[in-house]
């Protein structure tokens, strides 16, 4: 009766054990006059940064433009909390936000050059300034600090592209070094992930609760790491110049640069 019972438990146990799961592609949608570079989700709405022709624009899940925000200079790789847009401009070195009242100018003490893209998490704000080769970062609205310079060492930059803030870390798409740098709230250097991937142009940057991904442009794909920087999978389906990405739904959604589409992925159990 005894062993009758161990194995039972160990039945039960293994049972109730997830499964390993993996990112399996389901289909691309066409957004017809759209080129995108970012994309962002305030409160469920999809929005894309049009940066040829100078707009934001709303779709829906099936690619239909329902809104758009023009008179832009260049948006890049934008972001959102609640139903607040945050929009970094490369052509005009401005940062913009946008909610239901408008427009309004971000505010800061230091000169952009061609700010390439800005996370946003609650209060806080970090912007990846293209040229300057550095990322600013604030807690509070109030209080900026930089770090990063021009080089490939740790903590150096050679063009960041897009940054992402989670409860401790800052990560820094670090486009031509052809990586990934995270640094801490204080913009100390921690730990740098896909060197040895042989990336060319790692401009998109997502992190999730488990997972980070990042869009490897030039060779049309996007790597999946785990948090401490083991790659996990590489997806290449559907995919083709891809500037950005995102969870929304439980579904992965990648943006095509070239073609103007949208990729959708799905986390499905792992087959044997």
């Amino acid at each position: 009766m005894k062993y009758l019972l161990i194995i039972i438990t160990l039945v039960v146990f293994s049972s109730c054990q997830e499964k390993p799961k993996e990112w399996i592609y389901k289909k691309t949608i066409k957004i017809e006059g759209v080129n995108p570079i970012g994309i962002a989700n305030t409160n469920g709405d999809l929005w894309l940064s049009d940066g040829d022709h100078n707009r934001l624009v709303q779709i829906d899940e099936n690619g239909k433009i329902l809104k758009t925000i023009d008179s832009l200079d260049r948006p890049m790789h934008i972001d959102a909390t609640g139903e607040t847009l945050y929009i970094p401009q490369y052509g005009n070195d401005k940062i913009e936000s946008y909610d239901r009242k408008g427009k309004f100018q971000l505010q800061l003490k230091v000169s952009l050059d061609a700010p390439a893209g800005i996370g946003v998490r609650e209060k806080e704000k970090a912007i990846a300034d293209f040229y300057n080769n550095r990322i600013l970062y604030t807690s509070d609205n109030e209080n900026w600090i930089s770090f990063g310079r021009e080089g490939s060492d740790e903590g150096e930059f050679y063009y960041p592209t897009d940054v992402q803030i989670t409860d401790s870390l800052i990560w820094v798409a670090d486009a031509y070094n052809n990586r990934i740098q995270i640094f801490d709230k204080k913009g100390s250097f921690v730990k740098m992930i896909g060197e040895d991937q042989k990336m060319n142009a790692a401009t998109g940057l997502f992190v999730s609760e488990n997972e980070v991904f990042i869009t490897d442009f030039e060779h049309n794909r996007v790597l999946v790491f785990d948090h401490q920087g083991l790659l996990k999978q590489e997806l290449k389906e559907g995919i083709e110049k891809a500037t950005d990405l995102l969870i929304k739904d439980d579904m992965l959604h990648i943006i095509n640069y070239r073609n103007g589409e949208l990729v959708f992925y799905d986390l499905q159990e792992k087959k044997e």
